[in-house]
């Protein structure tokens, strides 16, 4: 029998992908009534919900579905929600008085309307962030009532505008909230967020950390048990940070599996000051391992670009991971041409076989949860 041709096969996922969108618009419209921000109570609980796929790569969804929604907002991760996500991804800093808050960056300016507020015109401040001068208005500067007065935007100008103005900044209780309030088990994947500069900045009674609040909330929400225990699987969850002491401190708070995310090989690490290449050693996976369950590394660490967009030979950092039975959850897959290899044809799904198939990692950060959906319930359907 032929097989079936490429680009009719890739049609029928457009098609089905803009069915699915169009059907979860309401959904994602009825949000605050369908998923309100608190947990249910035990007397609330429905039906068991439908678990958590674990027999293939994990659907990570970026900061949300924010390739279609401002990033870590209710939008985004109700959308990744309806698209089929595994788990819903978010970073987690801090405001002035302490309370956590879903945001990537350490500054407001880029995806917030922070700018238009001129109430808040003397907040721009310049710190010392991981080597590099930045200025700008830093979130540890504001409180959360005031944030909370601040509207999210698109990232990417070349990304869907419309739903500028329309969402809050999450806390990091309101993310959870959505998690536990989806129809199926869902699980989250929150990043202890440049912890260095957070502690520096934020201080906590009692001498707490960004560390320990950030445990103690996930702890208040029932977040415990290794990988794949019974706990985990009732409420799956992945902490991730980019510093290694932080991920090592966390340990000693929780029993749930950790991950370390690995940046460019010529960077530095925040808090132990060795550059990524060093932690991507046999010696240091076989030591961090004692910690971490798996690894998130750049794309490009694993199969680096030429000068001209083309994939070059891939290192061997999956398979000597795998070796130390780590996890490998890559980052960031996203369908824009300007983010897809030319071997790939300006095509995601290429992009997604390529990484699941060839390089064989566990997990993918997607931007666009419906796509990478669509294409793991075609080839490792339940």
């Amino acid at each position: 029998m032929a097989s079936p041709n490429p680009g009719v096969v890739y049609c029928v996922y457009a098609v089905l992908l803009v069915l699915l969108l169009w059907a979860s618009a309401p959904e994602v419209a009825n949000a605050s009534r369908r998923y309100p921000y608190f947990p249910l109570s035990s007397e609330e609980e429905g039906p068991a919900r439908q678990p958590l796929q674990t027999q293939r790569p994990f659907n990570i969804a970026h900061r949300g579905s924010n390739g279609e929604f401002p990033e870590a907002t209710a939008g985004a991760y109700l959308r990744a929600i309806v698209e089929g996500a595994d788990f819903i991804e978010t970073d987690i800093t801090a405001t002035k008085d302490g309370k956590l808050i879903c945001f990537h960056d350490l500054i407001l300016d880029a995806v917030t309307d922070v700018a238009n507020h001129t109430e808040f015109a003397d907040r721009i401040r310049t710190y010392e962030v991981e080597g590099e001068t930045v200025t700008g208005y830093f979130t540890v500067d504001f409180t959360l009532e005031e944030i909370k007065t601040l509207r999210a935007r698109q990232r990417f100008p070349f990304r869907d505008q419309s739903f500028n103005g329309k969402y809050q900044v999450l806390t990091f209780e309101e993310y959870i909230a959505i998690a536990l309030n989806a129809d199926r088990v869902v699980g989250i994947y929150p990043e202890i967020k440049s912890p260095v500069f957070v502690n520096r900045h934020v201080k906590w009674p009692g001498g707490k950390t960004h560390e320990d609040i950030f445990v103690e909330t996930l702890l208040k929400h029932g977040y415990k048990g290794k990988y794949l225990s019974k706990e985990w699987k009732e409420q799956p969850l992945f902490i991730q940070s980019f510093a290694p002491t932080s991920l090592i401190q966390a340990s000693k708070l929780t029993d749930s599996p950790l991950i370390l995310l690995i940046d460019g090989v010529d960077r530095f690490t925040q808090d132990t000051n060795q550059t990524f290449s060093e932690i991507t050693s046999d010696e240091y996976f076989r030591f961090i391992s004692k910690y971490v369950v798996g690894l998130g590394p750049w794309k490009d660490t694993i199969a680096p670009p030429d000068t001209h967009n083309y994939i070059t030979k891939p290192t061997d950092f999956v398979t000597r991971a795998h070796a130390h039975d780590l996890q490998v959850h890559p980052y960031t897959f996203r369908n824009e041409f300007q983010f897809v290899h030319f071997d790939f044809h300006q095509d995601p799904y290429q992009e997604i076989e390529y990484w699941m198939h060839k390089i064989c990692v566990d997990g993918l950060f997607t931007d666009f949860a419906g796509t990478l959906h669509l294409y793991q319930e075609w080839t490792y359907p339940h």
